[in-house]
Formats: structure tokens, sequence, C-alpha cells
């Protein structure tokens, strides 16, 4: 299972799209700066994009799932429970997932945009695509919220996870790194290896290389892992 980018460009007014690689299965964090080109990359790899040229091709990838950065984005029922209904799910199981149980009769306009990106997120999880495009999945969540994400993020035993993000503080453990800048995409290579070449990396990884560590993936306990480990 994998997604490959083959010389893909695309241009919009002035801003000019340009990305070649392989997703492979796993999950890969794309991060950059805002406005750097992740989200209108995350639409071109759902299809809802169509390139001016270059392909996106698909090898054994039998659905797809794209979470938008804005969950209200996603909303079509009235009530909670509806809402995760409409995803084709279970909706206790969803509400469940989200902590939202006792909402399930609420309109989802109710809700805090935290707890519908709870919501979505959950939903989208559950549906267990083969791809799975997460466009700021850790935005509007607090940091309780952010770490069970990445929790969720992390069990997905099977599928390619793609995350777009320019969070700086609670991230998963990632297979493999890549960066957009200036719409450019460019592959870091997998993790532990790439870490070091990561522009974008968070301050608190830079921390750790500086001091001559070297973590085995990228979340804040990998950073101290390594710094605990050359301290003795």
């Amino acid at each position: 299972m994998r997604v490959e980018l083959a010389d893909l460009v695309f241009a919009r007014d002035s801003f000019t799209l340009r990305g070649s690689g392989t997703f492979d299965e796993g999950v890969h964090l794309v991060s950059g700066p805002v406005g750097s080109g992740k989200s209108t990359l995350a639409l071109l790899l759902a299809g809802l994009l169509r390139p001016e040229s270059g392909a996106v091709r698909r090898h054994d990838v039998l659905s797809t799932q794209l979470l938008l950065q804005f969950p209200e984005h996603h909303v079509t029922s009235p009530t909670v429970a509806g809402e995760a209904a409409s995803w084709g799910l279970i909706p206790d199981d969803a509400l469940r997932l989200a902590e939202l149980s006792a909402r399930a009769d609420d309109d989802p306009f109710h809700l805090s945009r935290g707890e519908l990106k709870r919501l979505t997120l959950a939903c989208a999880i559950l549906r267990d695509p083969d791809l799975l495009l997460l466009d700021e999945p850790f935005a509007s969540l607090d940091c309780t919220a952010k770490r069970k994400a990445c929790r969720m993020l992390e069990e997905r035993d099977a599928g390619i996870t793609i995350v777009f993000s320019h969070e700086r503080a609670v991230l998963p453990r990632v297979d493999a790194i890549w960066e957009m800048e200036e719409g450019v995409l460019a592959a870091r290579g997998s993790v532990p290896g790439a870490i070091p070449s990561w522009r974008h990396a968070p301050p608190y990884l830079r921390y750790a290389l500086e001091q001559g560590a070297r973590p085995m993936n990228i979340r804040l306990s990998d950073a101290r892992e390594a710094l605990c480990r050359i301290r003795g």
C-alpha cells in the first residue's frame, strides 16, 4: 500500500506547489509554516484537487478519508449521535472515544470547537481508511486531548496516515518526516535518521540535538529519554 507523487505541480494565482516522493504504510508528518501549502497537498492527495501536471498514484489504496482543519465543515446532522451515525459508525462507540457520551442528543454546533474536533477525529479514526489524511488534527484541542489524539494515531496498525501540522509541542510517534516550505515538498526521510535535518523541529528536539542526544522519535518523551541516556 503506497501513494506516489510523480513530479506533482499545482498552481493557483501566484502560488505553485511542487512535490515528488512516496508515502508508504505508517505515520507520516508533513510540517511547515502556515501558508506553505500543507492543506493544498492534503486536498491533492485526497483527489479533491487536480494537479496541473504530474500525478498522484495510489497503489492498493481502496479507501481514503480527509479530515479538514475546521470541524464545522464536516457537520451534516442535527444531533451529535446523528453526526457519528452519518459516518457509518455505531454512535455509542464514537461518542465514547470522543468522551461525548453525555452530549448524544445535543446540536453539534452547541459543542465547543475542541469538542467538535474530538468528535470528527474519533469518527475519522474509527472509519479506519487505507489512507487517512489529517489537516491540523491538533488545532483547537487542549494538551490532554492532543495526547489522546496522538495515542489514537499511534494505535493504527495498518494503512497510511499523513498528518499535516505546524504543531510544535505535542506530537505522535511517526515513521517519516516531510516538510512544506513555500510550496515545495521535501522528504526528510525515515525516523530517527530524518530528525537532524528537520528544519521545523520543535524546540525540545533541537535542544536535545544540541546537547549531543539522538532521540529515537519526535515526541517530548523521546527527547527526554535521549537526554537521560547521555547524562547517565
